[in-house]
């Protein structure tokens, strides 16, 4: 089989990062001190980990890396600026993590990584640059953006495996390093292979600690606590090794660090289903919403968890292009505290994408939850496997990459009021002018758009989300991607990117002091 080296997603660029200030009067000495209101500035630094792609030796792997124009104190794309004799270039770059033992067993992991061949470069944000990575030796990446280049940075691992028990088209936004992660509809079902993937982007060890919750509650668990994730190295789990208890088709993963942070996400292989990435979770919270369920999804089931000490009762919606519908025989959803429930939805879609909605049957007793949507579109031989987790609501800028012409689909769903959105398709990777259109959806439905690409495209592109007026959006993007007759697809869903920071006002930390 084919095997080649990584090419690392190396960014750089001679852009100099440019700051405003803003000009202050300075008040009558006799007047009272005014309090100002914190300022907004861009982050100077991003870090991602993304984890090891596959193991097969026919996977081709695809890395999208892209930071979004117009974040303030960037410059617009295809734009450079002088550099200072003191100033530092901003960069974007991932490296290899070292491989650790796999936990478990299997074939999660445990082989050497490639050294890298020359970087891929970018000048500017706006366009998207690629690497690729062939076969199963590709190693977990972590890394940084600093200067112009960190607001907003998304880095997209999509790896295509045409054949073998891992067949599928696996999707992933590289995540954010962290200490808590939630995963409900993971599983240790004897067809289903989950590894959770532990990746460390620091110079100090990690050390974590692995929950496992089936429908009856806490999972009898060994060898959990206190996994040490090496420093800058990255450590797959096989969940089913972890527990003697009997195999469990949905189970609620829980992920906590004791000391340092981690990357986090689970690689599911389904014997008859094909495989894809189980990104975590948002937080819990009272309500949730899943979007971007396909309009030819064939089977999805729901599953959910309650952390707390409190049961919930959760009222299930559908958020359709026309209107908010209650499902045909699933409209709630009892959770017992500390157990894992599920609920198939049968004939969910009718042929319109949707995005799922779940909110307390009493407003009186909100109970927060986690939840998840197991996927399935074609039938039999031709079924394929995505997962879609709760997914916060965009607050200043979401952007997902490596979106394909008449392949990708962007879901938008808004709750509690109408919305406005500005939807931007990048630069393409080899070609093309970004094009924005402004989107407007109704509160209670969903809006998928498939015709919004960048003029004169060649490549890939990049769609970035971005709140204009109006309700809460949330997001998700479908890639699907036919392979013979496999209804291949995966879908990823749009974070705020958190571009930006509060900084506080010098009246008020003037004022920290003086208290």
């Amino acid at each position: 089989m084919k095997r080649t080296t990584l090419s690392l997603i190396a960014v750089t660029t001679a852009l100099a990062a440019v700051t405003g200030f803003a000009t202050l009067t300075t008040p009558d000495s006799t007047a009272a001190p005014v309090a100002k209101a914190p300022t907004r500035l861009p982050v100077q630094r991003a870090g991602l980990v993304c984890p090891a792609p596959s193991t097969s030796e026919v996977a081709e792997t695809v890395y999208t890396s892209y930071t979004p124009a117009g974040t303030p104190g960037t410059a617009p794309a295809g734009t450079t600026a002088g550099t200072s004799a003191t100033a530092e270039q901003p960069t974007a770059q991932l490296r290899p993590a070292a491989s650790g033992a796999t936990r478990g067993g299997g074939s999660g992991g445990g082989k050497k990584s490639k050294a890298p061949k020359a970087p891929a470069t970018v000048t500017a944000p706006g366009k998207p640059v690629t690497a690729e990575a062939n076969g199963g030796s590709a190693p977990a990446l972590t890394g940084a953006a600093t200067g112009t280049l960190a607001p907003g940075w998304t880095v997209q691992q999509t790896t295509a495996v045409t054949a073998g028990g891992a067949r599928g088209l696996l999707g992933l936004t590289c995540g954010a390093p962290d200490t808590d992660f939630w995963f409900p509809a993971a599983s240790t079902a004897k067809d289903r292979q989950d590894y959770v993937h532990l990746t460390n982007p620091d110079d100090t060890a990690a050390v974590a600690d692995i929950e496992l919750y089936g429908p009856e509650g806490v999972l009898k668990s060994q060898f959990t606590e206190g996994i040490p994730v090496p420093a800058r190295s990255t450590v797959p789990v096989l969940l089913s090794t972890l527990t003697g208890s009997a195999a469990q088709r949905d189970v609620t993963v829980h992920v906590t660090t004791r000391s340092g942070r981690v990357g986090a996400a689970i690689g599911a292989a389904d014997d008859k289903l094909g495989s894809d990435w189980l990104a975590a979770a948002a937080d819990p919270a009272s309500s949730a919403v899943l979007p971007g369920i396909p309009a030819d999804a064939t089977s999805v089931r729901l599953v959910a968890f309650v952390p707390g000490d409190d049961d919930a009762d959760l009222k299930i919606q559908l958020a359709t292009p026309t209107g908010t519908i209650v499902p045909a025989g699933a409209g709630t959803l009892h959770v017992k505290s500390g157990m894992t429930a599920s609920v198939d939805l049968p004939d969910l879609t009718r042929g319109q994408a949707g995005s799922l909605l779940l909110t307390p049957s009493d407003p009186k007793k909100a109970t927060p939850v986690v939840a998840a949507l197991q996927v399935v579109r074609g039938k039999g031989e031709s079924a394929e496997i995505a997962f879609i987790p709760a997914t916060s609501a965009i607050s200043a800028r979401a952007t997902v990459a490596d979106n394909r012409a008449k392949a990708s689909t962007l879901a938008l769903t808004a709750t509690g009021a109408d919305a406005q959105v500005k939807v931007t398709a990048s630069a393409g990777s080899r070609g093309g002018t970004p094009v924005s259109r402004t989107v407007t959806v109704k509160a209670g439905t969903t809006t998928a758009l498939t015709d919004l690409v960048p003029q004169g495209l060649k490549g890939t592109y990049a769609l970035t989300v971005e709140p204009v007026s109006g309700g809460k959006v949330h997001a998700s993007r479908t890639l699907a991607l036919p392979e013979d007759d496999v209804k291949m697809f995966t879908v990823q869903p749009l974070t705020d990117d958190r571009g930006t920071v509060e900084v506080p006002s010098a009246h008020q930390d003037l004022k920290v002091l003086e208290d």
